[in-house]
């Protein structure tokens, strides 16, 4: 039965998944990793099999609408009962789900990471601590460009006609907004000592009870 479920949010390319993989890591080697679960919002982006490849690139993957939130919610619900649950596997490079998924068992302490995991008010409510990373867009853009090129076979040209068409608008437009429903606002990306340790203090806090 989860007994605490935190959201880790920003931009992307802000440092999330840095900042979560620290804590999981460093609290799953002092107290076992079956205490934990992660789970990624980019695995909810819904399912396109009905589009063609083309009309999946034009896809605003930057909107509240491009997540199955519903889902996400759901299987969360299922961890907080003690349920385990099937995660989707999202291909980028197919800018679909894969036909696998990833079976997640209940943990005492669950992650969740997104770029708009707070635009959902329900979703919002059903975190216990929610932590935004603020890290400026220019740094988001560079780190993006080499992700993406590295690990997702984007062009150089697709990034940016991206960015400059839906990643800055919806950031200003939907992700930004979000920081006055954060309860910690983290500078300095994903590797902020201060802002792990007191997520970690939390945790162990949390298990302990």
């Amino acid at each position: 039965m989860a007994q605490s479920i935190i959201a880790i949010v920003g931009a992307s390319a802000s440092g999330k998944t840095l900042f979560t993989q620290t804590v999981y890591n460093e609290l799953s080697a002092e107290l076992g990793g079956s205490s934990l679960a992660v789970l990624e919002e980019d695995a909810y982006y819904r399912d396109q099999s009905h589009l063609p490849v083309k009309l999946r690139e034009k896809t605003n993957y930057d909107h509240p609408d491009a997540f199955e939130h519903d889902l996400l919610l759901s299987h969360l619900e299922s961890l907080r009962a003690g349920e385990a649950i099937d995660v989707p596997i999202y291909d980028f490079t197919q800018h679909n789900r894969s036909l696998n998924t990833r079976r997640v068992p209940p943990a005492g302490v669950v992650i969740v990471e997104g770029i708009l995991l707070l635009t959902n008010p329900a979703l919002r409510d059903f975190f216990d601590i929610k932590a935004f990373i603020d890290t400026p867009l220019d740094v988001c853009l560079l780190r993006r460009i080499e992700r993406d090129m590295r690990e997702r076979g984007r062009s150089f040209d697709s990034i940016a006609e991206q960015y400059e068409n839906t990643v800055r608008p919806m950031y200003y437009e939907f992700i930004e907004p979000c920081k006055q429903h954060a309860d910690i606002v983290v500078t300095g990306g994903g590797k902020n000592r201060v802002a792990i340790d007191m997520v970690k203090h939390n945790i162990r806090s949390t298990l302990a009870n």
